[in-house]
């Protein structure tokens, strides 16, 4: 669903689906590709966050801290903060956003 609007707000985005082992593609790979590619990613994944904490890889990650939500709700949250997710990545490499709050990591 997420990825679906991201595209038609014209977006160029690899959902790990469009990858060939889809959902079993390993972290590292994922990494790899993102760094690459200079992409974001976008997970609810903590091994991201260690990994971008440990080693600076991800080179850009936006982690969902929601907790198990709707993805009704999770779209509705990128709706709402969107524009403000994008300015944050502006100016630092890791973006967090909970039920609340968007906090930028320096």
């Amino acid at each position: 669903m997420l990825a679906v609007w991201l595209k038609e707000k014209g977006f160029d985005l690899i959902h790990t689906d469009d990858l060939p082992l889809k959902d079993e593609t390993q972290d590292n790979e994922i990494r790899q590709i993102a760094n690459s590619q200079e992409r974001i990613i976008i997970t609810k994944d903590s091994d991201f966050h260690s990994s971008y904490i440990l080693h600076s890889s991800p080179k850009r990650l936006l982690l969902i801290s929601t907790g198990n939500i709707k993805n009704r709700q999770l779209l509705d949250l990128f709706r709402k903060n969107f524009g403000e997710i994008a300015n944050m990545f502006s100016y630092c490499d890791f973006v967090e956003m909970d039920n609340f709050d968007l906090i930028a990591h320096e």
